[in-house]
């Protein structure tokens, strides 16, 4: 079983920089779909970027530019800069034993596996 751990949260200024790391354990899967999603305050679970079993990525318009998902053998990162107050939220990495498809962003009830969660704050 797939088990996800989030860390690295916290709080910076707009126009700073964080990164997310979630250790991952258990995950055999393949193909595979590995997503970052966030939920600000009231607000649904919408994915910001993704990497699937080959390394390809993908980002949402809305962090494009800013944000760069990577793994490693047991990690999976989301680098983030230019932090804006907008992408406060609680993220969260998922994974499921499936390719990723076009509806990724709104995906996360499909999703097997999942952390629970690390809090990003920005604010002046």
């Amino acid at each position: 079983q797939v088990r996800l751990v989030e860390s690295g949260g916290g709080s910076v200024q707009p126009g700073g920089s964080l990164r997310l790391s979630c250790a991952v354990s258990g995950l055999t899967w393949s193909p595979y779909c590995m997503v970052w999603f966030r939920q600000a305050a009231g607000k649904e679970h919408e994915g910001v970027a993704r990497i699937d079993s080959d390394g390809s990525t993908r980002y949402a318009d809305s962090v494009k530019g800013r944000f760069t998902i990577s793994k490693d053998s047991r990690t999976l990162y989301l680098q983030m800069k230019n932090l804006k107050a907008e992408d406060t939220a609680m993220y969260y990495c998922a994974a499921d034993g499936a390719l990723c498809g076009d509806r990724w962003i709104h995906a996360w009830d499909f999703f097997s596996a999942w952390g629970q969660g690390t809090q990003v704050t920005v604010s002046s």
